[in-house]
Parts: structure tokens; C-alpha cells; sequence
């Protein structure tokens, strides 16, 4: 799970797992599987390199940059 602040300040605790999108419109965004939105404080890079620890941290992927390794700079 990624900790994350919604706008008001609280922060909670996403399920990286359940993520399918995280867009900026200007906040940041993110949609889960099931269509359920939830909009945070961090900007779109700092979830992103969150996700991307968490998956580090369950063995999901490598501990470079899985997005450098697919030539994805967004």
C-alpha cells in the first residue's frame, strides 16, 4: 500500500495494485479498476515513484526504473 494526502491534508493509505490510471486535470488523479477516484496532493510523479516502490518492495519489479526499461519517460 502507498501512503498518499487527499487535498485537505489527511493522508490514507491506496492499494497500489488496484491503480489502472494516474492523470493530472490539473490535480492529480488516480483511478482505481473498479472506476472509484480518489484525488491527492502529490503531483502525478510522486505517486507514480511511489507505486513504483511499493512493486520494488513486493518483489514485482527490478530496482531500476521498470518505465526507463520500456523507453517511457511520462
Amino acid at each position: 500500500m502507498i501512503k498518499l494526502s487527499r487535498l485537505n491534508g489527511q493522508s490514507f493509505r491506496l492499494n497500489a495494485f488496484y491503480i489502472e490510471t494516474v492523470e493530472s486535470f490539473p490535480d492529480t488523479t488516480i483511478t482505481l479498476t473498479n472506476g472509484k477516484k480518489y484525488v491527492v496532493k502529490e503531483n502525478e510523479l510522486e505517486v507514480v515513484e511511489r507505486i513504483q516502490q511499493f512493486y520494488q518492495a513486493v518483489g514485482m519489479i527490478k530496482a531500476h526504473s521498470m518505465w526507463e526499461e520500456n523507453g517511457e519517460d511520462e
